[in-house]
């Protein structure tokens, strides 16, 4: 699947021409759908290929292009180019939408490469929507991104867009807010298929492709500091804030009270609060932190800790044990 982040950006030439690439590998592909207005470099590409031509039809004085999924079971070509994805069908079709009757391909064995915008992810239409002034009546769910075997994003900088003078193209500023959330949305669906593929093997991984920033709250740390510090750090990124603490069975009602406070703070800015079962808590910390695949791990500290132990103290252990992500330490309040 070829993501892009706006109109023009390329992603129907890069899908044609990896078609291209395959059939002079020797794979079996056709074109199942095309977009109504194609550019001479496309059409040119378009010349090597067999086609299942669409189904034209009208309906209450709107034109379809519907794909001829009976042609294409017939065909059963190894590799199907189709473009448009996102648009829907004519009332009364096998499939309300497009992209289903892709996943009805699929489900016969046959490889699909197909492109789509970032504007017409459902999922990401508000924030498009709020970027643009603008909302793409056509979607295509998250998940089905997700599926893709592979997922590449066709990139180019905001201003070769502006210099095709397409009218309606948004701003400088908005084409790399655009362009910035694709970009996300593929790390994300990337990170997720990593993880699945890890973790359907048996193995472990503590990273991934984003941010993620865990801040570990106990009744004596100076939260609102870290918290405030993940915040804004996981907003620089585009990562995420998670909170957790360890349950204690022996905590006194102030420092309950304290706790609640913290975890109320952590909510109103927008970490995900968890609760780890009581325990020893390094190991708590450590094992919650490699499941989450966190990058950075904000703990509380203070020198008068030192010396209450045997061993070496629980700060230093996590820091030794830290192989996949950075510890930063914040004094506690009071704190040498």
């Amino acid at each position: 699947m070829f993501l892009g982040y706006a109109s023009r950006v390329g992603k129907s030439f890069r899908m044609f021409d990896e078609g291209r690439r395959r059939k002079e590998r020797g794979q079996d592909v056709v074109v199942g759908a095309i977009q109504s207005k194609i550019t001479p470099d496309i059409q040119e590409i378009l010349a090597r290929f067999d086609a299942v031509p669409t189904i034209s039809t009208r309906h209450a004085g709107r034109d379809y292009e519907v794909i001829d999924l009976a042609a294409l079971f017939r065909r059963h070509p190894e590799i199907c180019l189709i473009d448009g994805l996102a648009y829907d069908n004519p009332p009364g079709s096998r499939n309300p939408q497009r992209w289903q009757d892709v996943r009805e391909l699929l489900d016969r064995g046959i490889g699909i490469i197909t492109a789509v915008n970032v504007q017409h992810i459902k999922e990401q239409q508000d924030k498009v929507e709020r970027i643009t002034a603008k909302r793409s009546p056509y979607s295509v769910p998250e998940e089905f991104l997700r599926e893709a075997e592979e997922i590449e994003i066709v990139d180019a900088p905001p201003d070769a867009l502006l210099d095709r003078g397409q009218e309606g193209m948004p701003d400088s500023r908005r084409l790399a807010e655009l362009r910035e959330l694709a970009l996300l949305l593929a790390a994300d669906v990337v990170e997720r298929q990593l993880k699945e593929y890890l973790d359907s093997h048996g193995v472990a991984a503590g990273w991934g492709a984003q941010e993620r920033i865990l801040v570990c709250l106990t009744p004596r740390s100076n939260a609102a500091d870290m918290l405030r510090s993940g915040q804004r750090n996981a907003a620089r990124f585009h990562g995420a804030l998670l909170a957790a603490y360890v349950e204690q069975a022996s905590l006194g009602q102030q420092d309950r009270q304290q706790l609640e406070a913290h975890l109320t703070l952590a909510r109103e800015l927008g970490a995900e609060v968890h609760c780890l079962k009581h325990g020893d808590f390094v190991e708590a910390i450590l094992t919650f932190a490699r499941e989450q695949r966190v990058t950075q791990l904000f703990v509380g500290h203070s020198l008068r800790d030192q010396g209450r132990w045997l061993w070496r103290g629980p700060v230093d252990r996590l820091i030794d044990a830290a192989e996949n992500f950075d510890v930063r330490l914040f004094p506690h309040p009071g704190g040498r």
